[in-house]
């Protein structure tokens, strides 16, 4: 039997492609799709190459009327934490490809799927070379006790952190915290220019045009330095793999699992 699979931010960079990658799968079928924007249309008059005789919802809540198994959700960072409970609430399981969530969030979103008896599969990103970046930083971390990190965005980009960002920091976290030499309420100056902590991780976000997504961990050792750094291009290809993976792995699970390298063999 097919998993039957709703995409929220249908029409969106990822959402686009992710709509032809899942039409086309043996395995899978689209049975929903969600965009405030294109709601009421058809989606195969909205994405061309889609040839999938379905009406595009303007909430998760009214897609998920149709029965679904999946839901994969590219958004924003205002209305992802909703559609994520409101997809547990109706015992869906659900990939999370949006940034914005919270440690808070995240915790409220494992509550809800454990009681639930659902899976969650969250990624701050779904590109390879993003969790190699996460694979490679968490093993520098055992070795080097001094890091931070630059956050790389559009300038359209509205949340900071980034969900890489806030991905790395958190596994980062599993491993230890970095060392500080002077702690940042000792800052001689303005302390806003020392970045946000999280998670013990000091954290830089730039926004400005000519970037798509990227994420730099810097590490620092006496009379040496190690940097580590993920850039994505402007097409969405490299998200696409990642999360077809997702898909088909996400009901093996209950409860949140945070990282795409945790699903992999």
């Amino acid at each position: 039997m097919k998993l039957r699979v709703c995409i929220a931010g249908a029409t969106g960079w990822v959402g686009r492609p992710l709509c032809k990658a899942v039409a086309e799968a043996d395995d899978l079928i689209l049975v929903g799709a969600v965009s405030r924007t294109d709601k009421g249309r058809s989606l195969k008059d909205v994405i061309s190459d889609v040839n999938v005789d379905l009406t595009v919802t303007g909430s998760v809540a009214e897609a998920l009327e149709t029965p679904t198994d999946v839901l994969v959700d590219f958004t924003k960072a205002d209305v992802v934490n909703a559609n994520v409970l409101t997809a547990i609430g109706k015992g869906v399981h659900v990939v999370v490809g949006s940034s914005g969530l919270t440690d808070e969030d995240y915790a409220e979103i494992n509550q809800a799927a454990s009681d639930h008896g659902v899976g969650v599969i969250a990624a701050g990103n779904f590109a390879m070379t993003a969790v190699l970046l996460q694979r490679f930083a968490c093993e520098a971390a055992k070795y080097l006790s001094h890091w931070e990190i630059i956050d790389y965005a559009s300038d359209t980009k509205k949340d900071a952190p980034s969900g890489t960002a806030r991905e790395l920091t958190f596994r980062l976290a599993e491993i230890r915290r970095p060392e500080v030499t002077h702690a940042i309420e000792e800052t001689i100056g303005e302390k806003e220019s020392r970045g946000t902590t999280l998670n013990g991780s000091q954290v830089h976000s730039i926004r400005l045009p000519g970037y798509v997504i990227g994420v730099e961990a810097i590490f620092g050792a006496q009379d040496e330095r190690l940097t580590i750094r993920h850039d994505a291009g402007s097409g969405a290809a490299p998200y696409i793999k990642g999360t077809l993976l997702a898909i088909r792995k996400v009901r093996n699970h209950v409860g949140l699992v945070r990282g795409l390298d945790k699903i992999m063999d």
